[in-house]
């Protein structure tokens, strides 16, 4: 199977996907739909892309897809719709720039449950970046500094928001154990789960309007299946750094159309709040290290 054109450019590949992901809060709210209903057919239009995808790329069928391997993969599928769920919430309740930045934090919370449950070791500059990356989040959320934004619901959307990242790394972690299966399958196989849990509460008799269609096939097919297959072609040809560093394009996006759509500019303890985040991110992918005194025994 020949490679992708774009796979001759990671770089731009993986720029492209994240510009795509930074405006995904802006097709949920144009949407106008619950997150439970976005979500469903996020994953109907997102299995059907990915579905074709796989059987044209000689990606299905998978052999490798044991009954422990499938149960994985549900199990991760599962935490990934709920995730996906959570951050729609977020964006009503807040705004767009404030729940993508908050839900940044997902690095953190795979290096907490690393080691908390998988007894992974962390080292003293860790723990500082992570003290960082929260503080981050606490002037980021708009809950400290912005008495007027500070009501119920905005907690409340920044709480679920945090619910989202706890339960993206949850799936990410689960996510390791299917070994060297493809992305694309492991993305598909979380689609299907998404369906089966999300029709009950989908509302999928009632009327949706005209113009939310286009909204969901694109969160659908743009959001989660062209992204995906970008990011999944520009990871293995990309250095962490490098990765680490385009990464941050998805919340520059958000920002910028939250700002120039909506009217929702950042204030200045939200701005160094994301700062904040994003140093503390790059401090943990990158390994940089606090230039403490080290004082050895006499």
């Amino acid at each position: 199977m020949k490679d992708l054109p774009t796979s001759r450019f990671p770089a731009a590949s993986l720029a492209l996907a994240m510009m795509i992901a930074g405006t995904v809060g802006a097709f949920v709210t144009e949407a106008g739909l619950h997150p439970v209903t976005i979500v469903f057919w996020r994953c109907v239009f997102g299995a059907m892309f990915l579905g074709a995808w796989c059987l044209l790329r000689g990606y299905l069928p998978d052999r490798t897809l044991s009954p422990s391997r499938l149960a994985l993969a549900a199990l991760a599928g599962a935490c990934m719709v709920l995730s996906w769920t959570a951050f729609f919430a977020g964006f009503a309740m807040t705004s767009i720039a404030t729940t993508t930045i908050v839900y940044h934090v997902q690095p953190f919370f795979v290096v907490i449950i690393g080691v908390v449950f998988l007894k992974e070791r962390i080292s003293l500059d860790q723990m500082l970046w992570m003290l960082g990356a929260f503080l981050g989040v606490v002037l980021a959320s708009g809950l400290v500094v912005s008495h007027a934004q500070a009501s119920a619901a905005w907690a409340l959307g920044i709480a679920l928001t945090l619910v989202a990242a706890l339960l993206y790394a949850v799936a990410t972690i689960l996510a390791k154990g299917l070994g060297q299966q493809r992305a694309e399958v492991t993305v598909l196989c979380q689609t299907i789960i998404g369906i089966v849990m999300l029709a009950p509460f989908a509302g999928i008799g009632q009327h949706v309007p005209a113009h939310s269609w286009g909204w969901l096939v694109s969160i659908g097919v743009l959001h989660t299946g062209i992204a995906y297959v970008l990011m999944n072609s520009a990871f293995p040809r990309l250095t962490t750094p490098v990765i680490g560093i385009i990464t941050f394009i998805y919340p520059v996006v958000a920002i910028i159309i939250d700002w120039a759509v909506y009217g929702h500019p950042l204030g200045p303890a939200q701005a160094a709040g994301m700062a904040l985040i994003a140093l503390a991110t790059l401090g943990v992918r990158l390994g940089w290290r606090f230039p403490l005194r080290r004082v050895s025994a006499a």
